[in-house]
């Protein structure tokens, strides 16, 4: 069984990322759950005990030109498919995705689609762990060429504080064209 998770799809600015995880039938740890309700260094505890203990993990990011083109759900489903296509075909013949849609390209593998899925099924956790571990550490490295935007804390989400510095500072390269219109008058890199 095969599990797909994307972190950052509402942010305003950085890449999104997707990761597939396969577990070991059976494989259950406390540790392993939302994301989102783990400490970031509780997260990093789940994340090191998923590697120690998957069978496989892909990890791939939709670039911010990507997403600005072609759009975040498309964005999204193209690197979920290439989680997919990175993992062994001898061990993938059912995926599990988080949430309510899947893209409409034909699927060679079953799946079902699980709403709050990182709440219900261990895979899914783990995949969800490992997106937002890689997501948050990419974010992180963007702060040291950009700390004016605080993204080691915000990691690209649109705070009121990030709003108010993108405004005084303008957007970076790393913005999402389209999720910061809103919030400033021309988006001029």
């Amino acid at each position: 069984m095969l599990t797909r998770w994307a972190n950052g799809r509402g942010c305003g600015a950085g890449p999104v990322v997707t990761a597939a995880v396969i577990m070991p039938k059976g494989f259950e740890s406390p540790l392993i759950r939302d994301s989102k309700k783990l400490s970031p260094k509780k997260r990093i505890e789940a994340y090191e005990l998923i590697l120690s203990n998957a069978i496989a993990i892909s990890c791939n990011a939709g670039p911010v030109s990507e997403i600005d083109s072609i759009g975040i759900n498309a964005s999204t489903f193209k690197t979920m498919r290439k989680c997919i296509s990175e993992l062994p075909s001898t061990v993938t013949n059912h995926i599990l995705i988080d949430g309510t849609e899947w893209d409409n390209e034909p699927n060679p593998i079953p799946y079902t689609l699980v709403v709050k899925g990182d709440d219900t099924y261990t895979c899914i956790a783990a995949a969800a762990i490992v997106a937002k571990v890689k997501r948050d550490e990419y974010m992180c490295k963007l702060h040291l060429l950009h700390p004016q935007y605080n993204w080691d804390k915000n990691k690209g989400y649109l705070t009121p504080e990030h709003i108010e510095q993108l405004k005084e500072f303008g957007p970076t390269r790393y913005h999402r064209e389209k999720f910061i219109r809103n919030f400033i008058k021309s988006f001029v890199i």
